[in-house]
């Protein structure tokens, strides 16, 4: 080979290498299309709706499917179990730490995040209850008539209920002729303000992040330590996906490990859905708007679908 040729050869080359780094690379997925629907379950209750729908619209602008199930809590975890739903981000923890120990024994999930601190999460009572001098668990019993022996509960075979039926049965605080009222968190509250409008003691379920603490005038009792915690059902709430999920799309387990939430915007999120009747994925992306700068932690080390930074996608989708 010749010098020219020799050195020919080598221009050549070089040019070849500046023009590959010049030119854009082709986009490098970072799931496989294995991932590109995540199902995410919704045990009815409106934080996790809220909370959903910012997940929802987030992962829409990052190209992804969000499919969001309607499921009971048991039922949600049991899908979990059999691969069903690949991500929870309602599990609050201690009320549902018996669902956790049954799928911790299967191997059955995988924490990803905690998604909220703060909340609480425990019986309450109405003004007309607070009257009374009601304040803590042992206080209901000497004013039995006037609650009609009820506590109002949420959605059969949540685990706030079998706390309630248990202690209800264990004969603690006197309770042991009262009745659970068990009904939907939207009926549950209804009726509690029904009795507020009456003038009538309610006891019922209350927990925050939620608009009920804005609508109606709670005192959360005390003495509950041995069924819902200390600090009044003081809570966390986890973000769970079904083992193995992080390992197959761990661009979206980033997604989801970088989600966390504060309870002033839970409870924005909830007023708009429940008093406003938005839409839940319309509440979200108009919040999201208001506050784009939350958009960089969400997003911190995340990219589409198909390799893009997620950050400018998710804000040129929400038009941001």
């Amino acid at each position: 080979m010749t010098f020219a040729r020799a050195l020919s050869g080598r221009r050549l080359s070089a040019s070849a290498l500046c023009l590959s780094v010049l030119l854009p690379l082709p986009a490098v997925a970072a799931d496989p299309e294995t991932c590109s629907t995540i199902r995410l379950s919704d045990p009815g209750w409106t934080d996790i709706t809220a909370t959903n729908a910012v997940a929802a619209v987030l992962l829409e602008g990052l190209g992804y499917t969000p499919e969001i199930r309607n499921l009971s809590v048991p039922i949600g975890y049991e899908a979990i179990r059999n691969g069903d739903i690949d991500v929870f981000l309602g599990n609050w923890m201690p009320a549902q730490q018996h669902f956790i120990d049954d799928l911790n024994a299967a191997n059955a999930v995988e924490v990803l995040a905690r998604n909220l601190e703060g909340a609480v999460f425990t019986l309450a009572v109405n003004p007309a209850g607070a009257e009374l001098g009601v304040a803590d668990f042992a206080d209901l019993s000497d004013h039995a008539d006037a609650f009609n022996r009820t506590i109002y509960g949420i959605e059969p075979g949540a685990p706030a209920n079998e706390n309630i039926r248990n202690m209800i049965e264990s004969g603690d605080f006197d309770l042991s002729d009262w009745t659970l009222m068990e009904s939907g968190e939207q009926a549950m509250l209804a009726q509690v303000q029904r009795n507020d409008r009456a003038g009538r003691p309610a006891v019922f379920l209350a927990w925050a992040p939620h608009p009920m603490n804005t609508a109606i005038d709670i005192t959360y009792l005390s003495g509950g330590d041995d069924y819902f915690g200390p600090d009044y059902g003081g809570a966390e709430v986890f973000t769970l996906a079904r083992t193995g999920w992080s390992d197959e799309c761990p661009n979206a387990a980033t997604f989801f490990g970088n989600l966390v939430f504060e309870l002033e915007m839970e409870n924005a999120l909830m007023g708009a859905i429940l008093d406003e009747g938005a839409d839940p994925q319309d509440a979200a992306r108009d919040w999201i708007s208001e506050n784009p700068a939350v958009l960089e932690t969400w997003l911190d080390g995340v990219t589409t679908l198909s390799g893009e930074p997620g950050l400018p996608a998710v804000q040129g989708a929400l038009g941001l």
